[in-house]
């Protein structure tokens, strides 16, 4: 479906990022990872996928923290891959306060890596995709982007600005083969809330499934967890001709968080 596409994957050396370029990868896209990791295995992992998919994958390192390095991962994927046809801008940070403690200093990165981010990587792919009229933007909002939770002000915000975002790109590009839209999961089973589930496991004295229940309960109606590959299946067809009209939305994944 998606031989001879170039697509970038921010945040990809694991977790949803990850799902998301192996399920691009086995639908035919050349993959540019980009994340944090140690340099052996994210090695392995590029070999992994290449091996697996058939199609070439690089790697470029970038801090989205920086506007210059999101810039640059554009530049750099174009320049190794001759071309990027398709942006997932997925990476994304977390910190948790109220907002009357909240440091400034997090504010900055969060909104920095989750929104900021996302319109430069989008700025900079434009050009080349208004040339060749096709593009796929594809940007993993959150729940978060269409509801709110205590205590994770800058996380919201972020997460709102980037399903604007999209429906100001969607707007803009309407007229041409590009299009624009947002994908907000809701619990993700991912090594991170893996990690999450073991811990309030053992404080709570719970048995694994007891304590993903307790994690799920207050939030997800459906009580199961959204995997990558689910979001990565999402995410491909997005990127296909039959979605060629589906621009500017706020996909929810979230077992009916935002059906309440």
């Amino acid at each position: 479906m998606l031989k001879g596409k170039v697509a970038v994957v921010t945040g990809s050396t694991s977790g949803i990022g990850l799902g998301i370029a192996r399920q691009l990868a086995a639908a035919g896209a050349d993959i540019v990872v980009n994340g944090f990791g140690e340099p052996a295995d994210i090695d392995r992992l590029c070999k992994a996928i290449a091996a697996q998919s058939g199609v070439r994958v690089g790697y470029v390192p970038a801090d989205l923290s920086s506007a210059d390095e999101a810039r640059t991962l554009i530049e750099r994927a174009t320049h190794d891959m001759g071309r990027v046809d398709i942006v997932v801008n997925n990476a994304g940070i977390q910190h948790v306060s109220p907002v009357q403690d909240f440091p400034q200093d997090q504010w900055d990165r969060v909104v920095a890596i989750n929104l900021t981010a996302v319109f430069v990587t989008t700025r900079a792919v434009l050009p080349q995709m208004l040339q060749r009229n096709w593009g796929r933007i594809v940007n993993i909002a959150s729940v978060h982007g269409l509801v709110a939770s205590v205590d994770k002000s800058a996380y919201v915000a972020s997460k709102h600005g980037v399903v604007g975002l999209t429906k100001v790109v969607a707007l803009e590009t309407a007229t041409t083969g590009i299009t624009c839209n947002a994908i907000c999961p809701g619990w993700v089973l991912t090594p991170l809330v893996q990690k999450q589930i073991d811990a309030l496991a053992e404080r709570e004295k719970l048995s694994p499934d007891d304590a993903k229940i307790r994690l799920l309960g207050e939030k997800q109606p459906s009580l199961e967890f959204t995997t990558p590959e689910q979001l990565g299946a999402l995410a491909v067809f997005l990127c296909s001709d039959a979605a060629a009209q589906l621009n500017g939305v706020s996909l929810p994944v979230d077992g009916g968080w935002t059906a309440r």
